[in-house]
């Protein structure tokens, strides 16, 4: 009959015992023979039970932790002694007992422990060291967290550092491991030349390793934005690891001197600081590109034990081969990174002199078109004037690479925005995500095609792909935290809202959107609060300060204070152009009640083709129109037509 308990189960192997047998037979079998005969002493002593021989192992289970691993402790000194090469590993949990042997997890897992194990050395598990722990007989190390076959969860593994048992390195550590998805953070690599005007070029070389990366089939590689999070920041690698969720990270130094440089990069495991790999590179800047790819295909092969170098080779063919182009394109990245307006328009001369040094060079194309596309959606350029040059450096940079994503992904964005063109727009952004399916930049673009095609949990599913890469992205997850304010899960919106708010004080749109969480949740007094202070300081919000009070006044119900604040926009209206106001006016009638003079503004805000109008239909700002048939016609002439 089968009873379930709770047990310590213990397996033991002799290690090389089939090349033992091919080799000298009779010796073999004495050898297992007298493996048996301290196993039966030992197991017995400490009140165990061997459920099971199977040819040079066997199975134990044992009612106390401590108890199986005092025998296992005794049994391998026993074995070292008589230099019979024993593998030991010990776990503790449920198991199910049967007259024909014992079954469940637990037993799965001390076998899975055990192949870990070297002869001589006694490995447990995670289970088993924290009932050991607080007694001094023993003295346990941690090898790391490890995934293993058939085994849902990651398990720590110990092994016994006693004196007289050998005790592994960890990268003798091969065991039966199940497959598992690489991943790694390129931290930014510090900048130690002379000139402090050369960060440019470190920095740049941080994210040529990282594009490398990308291209590595199974690899996870977290995005330049995360990544360069820390850039300046002491930080335990450990800790660094928990936040970005990888298991490796790769940082270094750039020192160049002339037409010298030298790179020093080391790769350290996350879960216990380990130092894998470490390099030092001097090379002539002829070089660079052969150092970026020798670096990136060395960590790809301390990640996997096989590796195509396809990845890599796709990368090659789109490099300068002017020295002054990459220097160039570098300092067009650096300035591009820095996400304003004005650097913007530094990266664009950047870019167009690697052009001009190199007329082929698709890099410096995606990167003009990535700078222009910035400036237009910042209000830097006129709209027409800024989609025009964003659309034509994004179609060179195509004919170039017809493998650059980033391309694909400012065409995508202008159909979408710009143009309208939905379905232009979706199958660029498909052709992009084809490409590269871990491409933050291509997720986020998806994101925002299916928020305005109103389908909220295929644009969430595409953040959350782009957060598997860009964790720590105030973009990505602002989309994010919009996706929550859309779908009415407010409580949500205002936490991720706070998160982006802890990590950077000064997200203006942050904090005004999370006003608008709290004022649809109804907590109207948070909300007035907080578009108050954007009276005395800017909004980074289309909707002026006054419009939002209003708006909310009219929510909590205090009408004669919702109409003062629009006296207020009708006082500052007559300063300024009227297309200028037209959403303004919009919203606030909408707070109102006021449908149809709403409604007026909002089809001119239409005709201007404000970007914000495709998310009219699932905005709660213009919940008070659904129910006006002008309203659902707006949506279907805007090709909106569900809500």
């Amino acid at each position: 009959m089968a009873r379930r308990q709770l047990s310590a189960i213990m397996f033991t192997d002799l290690a090389g015992y089939t090349a033992m047998m091919q080799e000298d037979e009779f010796n073999a079998k004495g050898v297992r023979d007298q493996h048996r005969q301290i196993l039966e002493k030992e197991i017995k002593g400490h009140d165990g039970q061997i459920l099971q021989y199977y040819g040079d192992g066997a199975l134990s289970i044992f009612s106390s932790t401590i108890s199986a691993a005092n025998s296992a402790l005794t049994i391998q000194l026993s074995s070292i002694q008589n230099k019979i090469p024993l593998r030991v590993g010990i776990h503790s949990g449920d198991v199910v007992v049967e007259d024909e042997g014992v079954y469940g997890d637990g037993v799965n897992i001390a076998s899975r422990i055990e192949s870990f194990s070297v002869p001589g050395s006694v490995m447990i598990s995670d289970k088993v060291f924290d009932d050991i722990k607080n007694h001094q007989s023993f003295r346990p190390l941690l090898m790391g967290e490890f995934e293993l076959k058939n085994v849902l969860k990651p398990v720590e593994v110990y092994a016994l550092t006693n004196d007289g048992l050998v005790v592994p390195h960890r990268t003798d550590l091969k065991g039966k491991v199940k497959e598992r998805i690489k991943s790694i953070a390129v931290l930014p690599f510090i900048n130690r030349s002379a000139d402090p005007e050369n960060e440019y070029f470190s920095d740049g070389i941080t994210e040529e390793i990282i594009t490398a990366l990308a291209k590595v089939e199974g690899l996870r590689v977290i995005s330049r934005t995360s990544s360069f999070s820390f850039k300046g920041k002491q930080m335990d690698v450990r800790e660094i690891g928990k936040q970005l969720e990888v298991q490796s990270i790769l940082d270094g130094s750039v020192r160049k001197s002339g037409n010298r440089v030298r790179i020093v990069a080391q790769l350290s495991s996350t879960f216990d600081g380990y130092q894998l790999w470490t390099e030092t590179y001097d090379r002539t800047l002829e070089d660079i590109f052969e150092v970026q790819d020798e670096i990136s295909l060395k960590i790809a092969q301390q990640l996997k034990e096989r590796l195509s170098k396809k990845g890599l080779e796709d990368h090659d063919k789109t490099k300068a081969i002017n020295i002054e182009a990459y220097n160039a394109y570098l300092q067009g990245l650096f300035y591009y990174n820095k996400w304003t307006p004005i650097n913007a328009q530094k990266a664009v001369e950047s870019f167009n002199k690697a052009i001009e040094l190199e007329p082929g060079y698709a890099q410096a194309y995606s990167g003009l078109s990535l700078s222009y596309g910035l400036m237009s959606f910042t209000g830097f350029m006129t709209p027409s004037d800024g989609y025009r040059l964003t659309e034509e450096a994004a179609r060179k940079t195509l004919n170039l690479d017809p493998k650059n994503e980033n391309g694909y992904v400012s065409l995508g964005l202008i159909e979408l925005f710009a143009k309208w063109n939905f379905d232009k727009g979706k199958e660029y952004l498909d052709k992009a995500l084809d490409i590269n399916p871990k491409s933050p930049e291509a997720n986020q673009a998806a994101s925002l095609y299916f928020l305005v095609k109103n389908d909220l949990e295929k644009s969430l599913e595409a953040i959350q792909k782009a957060r598997e890469v860009d964790p720590l992205s105030l973009i990505t997850n602002r989309t994010l935290a919009d996706i929550y304010y859309l779908r009415r899960d407010y409580d949500m919106a205002i936490e991720v809202y706070d998160w982006l708010l802890q990590q950077d004080p000064e997200f203006k749109s942050a904090l005004d959107f999370k006003a608008w969480a709290h004022l649809m949740n109804r907590d109207h007094e948070t909300a007035i609060q907080i578009f108050e202070s954007f009276l005395e300081a800017e909004t980074a919000h289309a909707i002026k300060p006054y419009v939002q009070l209003g708006y909310a006044y009219a929510l909590k119900g205090e009408m004669e204070q919702a109409t003062f604040y629009l006296r207020q926009l009708e006082q500052d209206a007559k300063n300024s152009p009227p297309e200028t106001n037209y959403l303004n006016y919009a919203t606030l009638y909408a707070g109102l009640g006021r449908i149809e003079e709403s409604l007026n503004y909002l089809e001119k805000v239409v005709e201007q083709r404000l970007g914000s109008v495709l998310l009219i239909h699932l905005s709660p700002i213009w919940e008070p129109l659904h129910d006006s048939p002008r309203f659902n016609r707006l949506l279907k002439k805007v090709g909106l037509n569900n809500f």
